[in-house]
């Protein structure tokens, strides 16, 4: 009797094989992060048609892809309608989004404002140009969401964006203030929302890759080594990298506000109580005593409706 040979799996087969693990881990985790983001500030409703804002860059490919995921498998019905903005860059390359999205037989439009020579005009060479060209894109978003008649607006800013965002406040603002996952415009009409909250940069990055994304840069602002966003997000990066945890400790505190501990006197009616200083006295002791739980302690509670049909991917 012949025995059969078998051939042991080469270096680079194990390796391959292995990847393959790691890539599959890293989907469902942005489905989990996404679909609980989602349960957590009830962004999506049965019945919503959510308009997802493409620019071309990483975050939102990412964000219609698992949006795409969870709309096969959610226990609710909802639309999804891909938008691109093309500001009339110079040298835009204005087939790109078209090309893809229809590919993917999604539903998309395309809404075309020069906005791009407009910002030239307004902020002299060499200035942030961010301010006005998001104000102009904002203006044009809830326009176009109404007239496609989209119920929800969303957003592809991740976790590092809301962090960034409240340390720039408080850096050049003077103002607590970041990014919510879920708000209502100034003139009411329009909900708009972000799935991509709980989701950190690298992750997003690391999914743009093994999907290989069509990435459009931006060369109105994402050319602007100089920006203070650009600067704060290094920091960040930094802190992680020294630190590990310290990122995820500090996006945790966002959901962990304790108003009588801050100062604004119109938040919290500091003046009518009688303050004795023995809850601040308590409040430090307890501060003392409990130490910053480590990044293994941190557990995310269980996932809802939708985010739950991530875990079958």
């Amino acid at each position: 009797m012949v025995n059969a040979i078998v051939e042991e799996p080469t270096t680079q087969q194990t390796a391959e094989a292995k990847q393959q693990r790691e890539d599959h881990k890293l989907e469902k985790r942005l489905c989990r992060l996404v679909g609980k983001a989602i349960v957590d500030y009830n962004m999506i409703e049965e019945g919503d048609r959510v308009m997802v804002c493409m620019s071309g860059g990483k975050d939102s490919y990412t964000m219609l892809d698992i949006l795409l995921k969870l709309q096969r498998r959610a226990p609710i019905n909802f639309t999804l309608v891909a938008v691109n903005l093309d500001q009339k860059q110079p040298g835009f390359p204005a087939d790109v989004l078209p090309n893809y999205l229809a590919a993917l037989g999604v539903e998309y439009h395309i809404e075309n404002q020069d906005t791009y020579s407009i910002v030239k005009d307004k902020i002299p060479e060499g200035k942030t140009m961010c301010s006005l060209c998001s104000r102009l894109r904002r203006g044009i978003l809830y326009r176009v969401a109404e007239d496609l008649k989209c119920t929800k607006i969303a957003l592809g800013h991740h976790r590092d964006d809301i962090l960034q965002t409240l340390l720039l406040n408080m850096f050049f603002g003077s103002r607590l203030k970041g990014m919510p996952a879920k708000l209502v415009s100034d003139n009411g009409n329009n909900i708009v929302i972000r799935p991509m909250a709980y989701v950190p940069e690298s992750d997003a990055a690391r999914w743009s890759e093994i999907q290989q994304f069509p990435i459009i840069p931006c060369t109105l602002c994402g050319s602007q080594e100089n920006l203070q966003r650009v600067q704060v997000g290094k920091m960040l990066k930094d802190w992680e990298t020294r630190f590990p945890g310290r990122v995820e400790n500090m996006f945790t505190s966002l959901q962990n506000v304790v108003p009588s501990h801050l100062m604004d006197t119109k938040l919290y009616p500091f003046t009518t109580l009688q303050t004795t200083g023995i809850a601040d006295e308590e409040g430090d002791k307890a501060f003392d005593a409990d130490p910053l739980p480590s990044p293994e302690a941190i557990k995310w509670p269980g996932l809802g409706a939708i985010a739950v049909q991530a875990s079958e991917l």
